[in-house]
């Protein structure tokens, strides 16, 4: 088995066996040209080298476990490089949701109390939690566009530049500010579909209705989908596909 627990000095040899388990139970992965897939495996292999996994609540990080989340860790950076993931070391993962007690004050000095129920969670300079449960299940709730891993990852990107905002650090002012009002836009339009759903019975969207509840977490519910199931997000968001691509994919 992989040291975990300490950080690797070279990229650790992942088995063919292993790689061909992960690329059967993740259809999205397998489903890309040869030439990503030998990227994907290799850029993997690096990123277990520089990341620390840690079981919680008793859960044992395996090399299945370790492999499937580095694999969907690197697909947003696939063509961006692992630079964007350097802020941070630590992979912290649950068997399951985790409860995290929320406290916030409120502009009359009220204390605000909570429980909120977490898939996983991304900190600014600092590790990512996720589930195993969530992970393990990604083959298939890739038709309903969710991946709690990309979710996350992308959150890192976004904090990239400090700022929770729905728009990763890009070349220009020009350019942010094209993003962001595209954003902005089809955020308001989800948020819209969500409401008359949850309110008014009407249809409900596809994507994860948590997107709704912050511009950055649009974001990230969006890239989700983008990864997992581009076909149905192309369909759904054709502006934030081409936006995404711009992005994501490799200049010309």
């Amino acid at each position: 088995m992989w040291a975990w627990l300490r950080r690797r000095r070279s990229a650790p040899e992942i088995p063919e066996a292993l790689w061909r388990r992960t690329l059967e139970r993740y259809p999205f992965l397998a489903d890309r040209p040869a030439g990503e897939i030998a990227r994907l495996r290799g850029l993997a292999a690096e990123f277990l080298a520089g990341k620390e996994f840690h079981g919680a609540g008793g859960l044992a990080i395996t090399d299945e476990i370790a492999l499937a989340i580095a694999a969907q860790a690197v697909l947003p950076v696939l063509h961006l490089g692992l630079a964007w993931y350097d802020d941070f070391v630590g992979i912290v993962v649950h068997p399951d949701e985790v409860v995290a007690r929320r406290s916030q004050v409120d502009e009359s000095g009220v204390v605000h109390d909570w429980d909120e129920v977490l898939a996983g969670e991304a900190m600014e300079g600092g590790p990512v939690m996720l589930n195993w449960h969530d992970v393990a299940h990604a083959g298939t709730s890739a038709e309903i566009g969710f991946n709690v891993v990309i979710h996350e990852f992308v959150h890192k990107i976004d904090l990239r530049d400090g700022a929770a905002d729905g728009c990763p650090p890009l070349p220009s002012r020009a350019a942010r500010k094209r993003w962001l009002e595209l954003m902005e836009r089809e955020y308001q339009r989800f948020r819209e579909q969500v409401i008359v759903a949850e309110r008014f019975g009407g249809e409900a969207p596809w994507l994860d209705p948590y997107g709704a509840t912050a511009i950055d977490e649009f974001f990230a519910v969006a890239c989700e989908a983008y990864f997992v199931n581009r076909e149905r997000f192309g369909r759904e968001f054709a502006e934030l596909t081409a936006l995404f691509d711009g992005f994501y994919l490799p200049k010309p």
